[in-house]
């Protein structure tokens, strides 16, 4: 019901209580003329129940009236209660509303039927909900996207990699990478492809090999001889890195292990490499330098989520897409997961209820001190004055009552 239906009904029931005021008081001045030109003994209980009647019926209406005005316009004390106590009644509505309503033994019960899961699940699981979702969250990102300064951004990105790079020792980084790769063996693989290929250089290219060795010979020594030594030569090589290719123990792979390994402390601990990789890492991460990289990675980053956010079958939106489906999925099936999330919903609602029924108390208690007097009276008036007319209506009638069994006692009895 509006407010104008609420103030049609209150005047309806006030028309009704003052109606009844106005019959009492017609019904007084009637008997009272009747009963001085007539001696009949009816017209006495007539008079005196509606004499009480009146007295009630005024009694009531200065009592409900008093409650959100000054009766008559008048400053009568302890009057216009609502408008002159409404800071008092707000706090007090604030408390009773905490005490009785967010008590921890009445939002327990409340709070225990909570399961978010399930909602969740089958709302993120119809295809028009997660096109709503992923619409609403590129709308979000790209407003942010759009609002942020490029030149700010740079400048953040370049002073967080300085801040990064200079606790770095690029030699001690790259000699436990290398020591990585030992550790898994995997440069035994760049051994065999290398003996390899050296293998198959020295196969294909014998001729080479036949001419270096004319070339370094005495010109007494018959080419046949040359020929002889360079095909030994040859072969020679070509097994020996045969064997290294095939042999996974073989000695030569061993020596260039232990190489490695001594290469890589040798880059860990030498100053001399300390200094050479820093000289390395200023040159390339110079102010202006790491600047110009850090806007260029921000803009291309930019870019790439900007287009990929507006166009509609974009590969992130697909991929949210079908992360959102197994999500959904998860959310519907899965029970461990179902528990996690319902019980982390319930107990984070019920500390942040506890934690800020004050709050709720100060938000009505402020709300009510914030309204205006008259504001406040006309609210409640429109709420609860219909049944007070009714209580105007009952003291006419109770006190009608009342006076006609005090004059019957007393006529009869004294």
């Amino acid at each position: 019901m509006n407010d104008e239906a609420k103030r049609k009904q209150l005047r309806k029931y006030k028309a009704f209580a003052t109606g009844l005021f106005v019959l009492m008081a017609a019904l007084f001045i009637i008997t009272t003329i009747l009963q001085k030109n007539n001696d009949s003994h009816w017209i006495g209980y007539v008079r005196a129940f509606s004499e009480a009647a009146m007295v009630g019926a005024l009694a009531d209406w200065f009592a409900v009236t008093a409650l959100f005005r000054h009766p008559l316009g008048l400053p009568i004390p302890h009057t216009n209660l609502i408008e002159n106590s409404k800071q008092k009644l707000g706090d007090n509505l604030g408390s009773f509303v905490v005490s009785n309503f967010l008590s921890p033994a009445n939002i327990r019960p409340y709070i225990q039927k909570l399961k978010i899961s399930g909602f969740v699940g089958e709302w993120l699981g119809k295809e028009k909900n997660q096109e709503v979702l992923i619409k609403n969250i590129s709308d979000i990102v790209l407003d942010i996207l759009n609002k942020l300064d490029d030149a700010e951004v740079s400048q953040f990105i370049s002073k967080k990699v300085s801040e990064m790079t200079d606790n770095i020792k690029l030699n001690a980084l790259l000699g436990n990478g290398i020591n990585y790769l030992l550790d898994k063996n995997d440069h035994q693989k760049i051994i065999t492809n290398l003996s390899a290929q050296i293998k198959n250089y020295i196969i294909e290219n014998d001729e080479m090999i036949k001419d270096r060795v004319k070339k370094g010979s005495y010109t007494f020594i018959p080419a046949f001889i040359d020929n002889k030594i360079a095909l030994k030569v040859a072969d020679g090589l070509s097994e020996f890195f045969k064997e290294i290719e095939e042999n996974p123990q073989h000695e030569i792979r061993q020596l260039i292990t232990q190489k490695i390994y001594d290469f890589s402390a040798e880059l860990k601990q030498d100053p001399k490499w300390e200094g050479e990789f820093k000289t390395i890492k200023n040159d390339l991460l110079k102010n202006e330098k790491l600047n110009e990289y850090s806007n260029d990675i921000w803009i291309s980053i930019k870019n790439t989520l900007k287009n990929e956010l507006q166009e509609d079958q974009s590969s992130l939106k697909n991929y949210l897409s079908k992360n959102l489906n197994e999500f959904s999925q998860n959310l519907k099936t899965d029970e461990n997961l179902q528990n996690k999330i319902d019980t982390w919903v319930r107990v984070t609602a019920y500390k942040y209820i506890l934690k800020n029924t004050h709050q709720f108390g100060n938000l009505i208690s402020s709300t009510v001190g914030n309204w205006q007097g008259k504001e406040l009276s006309e609210k409640l008036e429109l709420e609860v004055g219909k049944d007070l007319q009714f209580i105007r209506v009952n003291g006419t009638l109770v006190g009608g009552l009342v006076g006609l069994i005090i004059y019957t006692i007393s006529h009869f009895f004294l």
